[in-house]
């Protein structure tokens, strides 16, 4: 279960990294034409689209550096926290928009930052 989680908590980091670095970088205009996908940033600002990418940054640094540097690893379940409830802002947004067939992807990174948080704060939390 230690195994599994690290793993699924490296590759959500880096998600979360790319993914919030490129809405930190990317002008909003540039993210939309990217296709259907990414649309979703025509219903906020642009210092809210680059809000949310520094909070997937952070996020998905606090999946992996807290543990790894033996630093406050408390913080991991709670980046996984933080980050499932980006994905339920995420879900909403793609069920007001009626982009149902976009909504998977992000019910499953809601799934697997739910199974990070749930194994951190649980069965296999890293102490204090």
């Amino acid at each position: 279960m230690n195994l599994a989680l690290w793993i699924v908590a490296g590759l959500l980091a880096v998600a979360f990294v790319l993914g919030g670095a490129g809405k930190l970088i990317v002008p909003k205009e540039k993210i939309a034409a990217f296709g259907p996908s990414a649309r979703w940033v025509e219903d906020f600002s642009a210092s809210t689209v680059k809000a949310i990418g520094a909070f997937e940054v952070l996020g998905g640094l606090g999946l992996i550096l807290p543990a790894v540097l033996k630093i406050a690893p408390v913080l991991v379940p709670l980046a996984a926290t933080g980050l499932a409830v980006i994905m339920v802002g995420a879900a909403a947004t793609r069920i007001r928009r009626r982009e149902f067939k976009y909504l998977i992807a992000d019910l499953a990174y809601l799934a697997l930052t739910s199974f990070v948080a749930w194994g951190r704060f649980g069965p296999e939390a890293f102490g204090g």
